[in-house]
């Protein structure tokens, strides 16, 4: 069996009054996150990291920020369409690996919902989807709480 893998990376900034939306799961908070679409950081970076895995450039070429369709897009739908892509051409997922960087709010209690919401999407299976939370310390631009970065590593298994 071959394997391939991708790696992703993203950051979106926080703002009052925005709507704060991880891994799919819209998350009860003070501040949101901003973007051109709903600014689901965990999910652009998974959309980054499969289309990594195949040389397939990244998610701003596929959804242009430039381009008014994807204004406030549900990244849901983002996910599921460069998903479609990477198993078109043969592929599936083993597993994904992400980590969030955030100080605030406290995802624990989200993780599961996120992972579910992420497996169904992909219609794979919960345990191949890991979801980790970190804080950055009170350093940087997370620490201060402007921003919120994310990291995923999928591997993907060649069909047949």
């Amino acid at each position: 069996m071959s394997f391939r893998i991708g790696y992703g990376y993203d950051v979106h900034q926080l703002a009052e009054n925005e709507s704060f939306w991880l891994g799919g799961v819209e998350i009860p908070h003070t501040h949101g996150l901003v973007g051109h679409s709903d600014a689901d950081v965990l999910l652009h970076v998974l959309c980054d990291a499969f289309l990594g895995a195949l040389a397939l450039r990244d998610i701003g070429y596929h959804f242009p920020d430039t381009d008014p369709k994807y204004k406030g897009v549900d990244s849901k739908k983002l996910l599921q369409h460069t998903y479609d892509l990477i198993t078109s051409k043969g592929w599936r997922l083993g597993n994904a690996d992400c980590t969030v960087c955030l100080q605030q709010p406290k995802l624990s209690p989200h993780i599961d919902s996120m992972r579910q919401c992420i497996a169904g999407l992909l219609g794979v299976e919960m345990h191949q989807i890991s979801i980790k939370a970190t804080t950055t310390e009170r350093l940087g631009f997370v620490g201060r709480e402007e921003g919120v970065s994310a990291h995923a590593v999928v591997l993907l298994e060649q069909e047949g």
